[in-house]
C-alpha cells in the first residue's frame, strides 16, 4: 500500500523535498501509474480524425520574441509498421531521450503500427546568457543564439553527453578551433577501456566509417573536450561519450558552418526549467524524483515562489507536482500571469507520417554468394525484432532482419563481401552487445523470396560458429530456447531415441542451446546431421566448441 503526501498551496520548501521522498517509494503503486497513464498521448483510435495532417514542423530554427522563453510547438504522428524511436527521432531532430521520455510506455525497438506518439518539438531555454552556444546536459539539448536581444534567433539540436564515470564538464569555455575530418588521438584512459574488452584500439583513427569524431570537431578551450559529430546516430540523446558533446552529422555541420572560432560555449546542467509564453508560465523536468539534484531544486522552487509573489496569487501546486513526478521533458502550461493570458495559445500539431525518415538503416537483400551471421534464435517474434532493430542501430552499421518458419525466429546479420567482414561483424557484437554470433557459409545465406521477410536460410547447412582458438570439436545444434525448462525437455526427449545431448548457454540474455554429441570434424557432424534429417526430419546446425 502507497500513500501520496497531499502538496497544499501553503506548502514550503521541506514539503516539496518530502514529496519528492515519498516517490522514491512508489516504483509500481497503482497511484503513480494513474499520473502517468492519464498524461499519455490519447491512443490514435480514441482521437478524432483530424481534417488536416500538417507535412512539416519547424525543428531547428526558431525566432526568440522578447521576454519569452519558450520555443517550438509539440506534435502528434501515428506511427507505421517497421518505425522505430531512434529513427523518428533523427528524422525530427531529438534526442532519444526526449521522445522516450515524451512517450512513457512506447517500445523503442518494436512500437507498434497505428500508435500515436507526441514528437517533443517544444524547449524552454536554459537560464543562461544567450549568446554564442548553450548547452543543457540535463536536457542533452544544444542552443546556438544569433542577434541580439531585440532580433534574436536560436538553433538547437539534441546532443549525447558524457557518462556518469565520465561527464562532461560545466562551466563557461570557447570554441579554440575547428576541424574537418578530424583524427582521433586515443587517450591512454579510453584505450585501457577497450583493451580489457578484448578490443584493442590504434594509437591514433584517422577519418572514416570507424572514427567516433565523424566528420566535424569544434575543439574547445577546456583541454581534452569537444563537440563532434559521429558514426553512432542511435546514441545521441544519451549519456554516451567520454565526455564530449556528440551530434548527428548533419547537425554537427550546420553548427560547424555557423560557428566562428573564439565562439563562447556555456555548458549547464539544469533539469528544471521554467519559462514564460504569451503570459503563461511553464515547467518542463528533465530528472525523475530518483535523481532528485537539490542545489537545482531549490532554484526552481525558488523561482515558482517568486512567481507567487510578483503575481499575488498561488501556484496550483498539485499541477507542479504533477509535472515533476512525470518529468517528461516537455514544456507543461502551469499558470497564468493574469487571468486569461494563455487565451489563444497555438496548440499541438498532428503531422502526416513521412514518407521516408532520414538516415533511417538500410538493410540490404541476403546474397547467395555473401555470407552471414546468425545472432539470435529465439520463439518470441517482437523479441526478434527488437534485437534485429539493435543490430541495425551499432555504428557503424551492422545490418540485421528477421526471419521466421515453424514459430522460431533467426536474427541474420548480413549481407558481408567476405568472411573477414563477417568474423568482424562477430567481434563486434560480441564486444558491444554480448552476442555470441554464429558464421553462415555463403552457399547457406539463401535469400528470401521477392517481397517477404519471413523466409529461413538453410538451417542444416549452417556452418561453424566464429571465434578464435582450438575449436574443441562439433556438435549439432537441435533447437535454442529463452526458457531453460524448454531446452532440458527436447533434450530429455532426445535422449530417450538414444541420443547423447547437452544444454548450452551463450549470449547476454541467454539462450540455452540444445546440443547432439561430440565429433572430430565437421565431415562427421555433417553427416550426423544428414542421418537425423533423413530418420527424423529434424534439422540441426554444426556447433564449433
Amino acid at each position: 500500500m502507497c500513500r501520496i503526501i497531499e502538496l497544499s498551496p501553503l506548502s514550503n520548501r521541506l514539503r516539496l523535498i518530502v514529496f519528492f521522498i515519498g516517490i522514491l517509494s512508489l516504483h509500481g503503486c497503482a497511484t503513480t501509474k494513474g499520473v502517468h497513464e492519464e498524461s499519455r498521448p490519447v491512443p490514435k483510435e480514441s482521437q478524432p480524425i483530424p481534417r488536416h495532417l500538417e507535412e512539416y514542423i519547424e525543428r531547428n530554427e526558431f525566432s526568440v520574441a522578447k521576454g519569452d522563453d519558450v520555443i517550438g510547438r509539440l506534435a502528434f504522428m501515428s506511427l507505421e509498421k517497421g518505425d522505430t524511436l531512434p529513427d523518428i527521432a533523427r528524422h525530427f531532430s531529438l534526442g532519444i531521450n526526449g521522445v522516450s521520455a515524451a512517450n512513457p510506455g512506447v517500445d523503442v525497438w518494436a512500437p507498434k503500427a497505428g500508435e500515436r506518439i507526441m514528437l517533443p518539438l517544444s524547449f524552454i531555454l536554459p537560464d543562461a546568457p544567450r549568446k554564442g552556444i548553450v548547452i543543457n546536459l540535463a536536457a542533452m539539448r544544444l542552443f546556438q543564439f544569433k542577434g541580439d536581444s531585440e532580433s534574436l534567433a536560436v538553433l538547437t539540436y539534441p546532443v549525447g553527453v558524457g557518462t556518469e564515470e565520465r561527464p562532461s564538464p560545466t562551466g563557461q569555455m570557447y570554441v579554440e578551433r575547428k576541424v574537418v575530418r578530424p583524427t582521433w588521438h586515443v587517450p591512454a584512459s579510453i584505450a585501457e577501456d577497450h583493451r580489457k574488452k578484448g578490443d584493442p584500439l590504434p594509437a591514433k583513427v584517422l577519418p572514416g566509417p570507424l572514427n567516433p569524431l565523424g566528420e566535424y570537431a569544434l575543439y574547445l578551450s577546456k583541454s581534452s573536450y569537444l563537440i563532434h559529430g559521429t558514426n553512432k546516430p542511435a546514441s545521441i540523446g544519451l549519456r554516451a561519450t567520454n565526455g564530449c558533446i556528440r551530434l548527428y552529422p548533419e547537425a554537427v555541420k550546420k553548427l560547424y558552418e555557423n560557428t566562428p572560432a573564439k565562439t563562447p560555449v556555456y555548458i549547464v546542467n539544469q533539469p528544471y526549467l521554467t519559462g514564460q509564453s504569451n503570459g503563461v508560465v511553464y515547467l518542463e523536468v528533465h530528472a525523475s524524483p530518483e535523481d532528485l539534484d537539490a542545489v537545482e531544486f531549490d532554484k526552481i522552487y525558488a523561482k515558482l515562489r517568486n512567481i507567487e509573489k510578483e503575481s499575488g496569487r498561488t501556484l496550483d501546486w498539485s499541477k507542479v507536482k504533477k509535472v515533476l513526478a512525470e518529468a517528461r521533458g516537455i514544456p507543461v502550461p502551469i499558470f497564468e500571469i493574469r487571468q486569461g493570458s494563455g487565451v489563444g495559445v497555438a496548440g499541438p500539431v498532428e503531422l502526416k507520417h513521412p514518407g521516408e525518415l532520414y538516415g533511417r538503416p538500410e538493410i540490404p537483400e541476403l546474397k547467395t554468394d555473401a555470407w552471414s551471421v546468425l545472432a539470435a534464435d529465439v520463439s518470441d517474434e517482437i523479441e526478434a525484432v527488437r534485437l534485429a532493430a539493435i543490430i541495425n542501430h551499432q555504428g557503424p552499421q551492422i545490418p540485421a532482419r528477421v526471419l521466421s518458419k515453424n514459430n522460431s525466429y533467426r536474427v541474420i546479420a548480413g549481407p558481408f563481401n567476405d568472411i573477414r567482414e563477417a568474423k568482424d561483424a562477430i567481434k563486434r557484437l560480441k564486444i558491444d552487445l554480448e552476442i555470441d554470433g554464429m558464421l553462415i557459409e555463403r552457399a547457406a545465406a539463401k535469400p528470401p523470396a521477392a517481397g517477404a521477410v519471413k523466409e529461413e536460410p538453410l538451417v542444416a547447412d549452417i556452418a561453424k560458429t566464429g571465434g578464435s582458438g582450438n575449436p574443441g570439436g562439433y556438435a549439432l545444434q537441435i533447437g535454442a530456447f529463452a526458457e531453460e525448462k524448454n531446452a532440458l525437455s527436447l533434450s530429455e526427449k532426445l535422449k530417450l531415441k538414444g541420443y547423447g545431448t547437452s544444454v548450452r548457454k551463450y549470449g547476454k540474455r541467454p539462450l540455452h542451446l540444445v546440443l547432439i554429441g561430440r565429433f572430430d570434424t565437421s565431415k562427421k557432424a555433417s553427416e550426423e546431421s544428414k542421418l537425423i534429417l533423413q530418420k527424423y526430419g529434424i534439422k540441426s546446425v554444426i556447433y564449433r566448441y
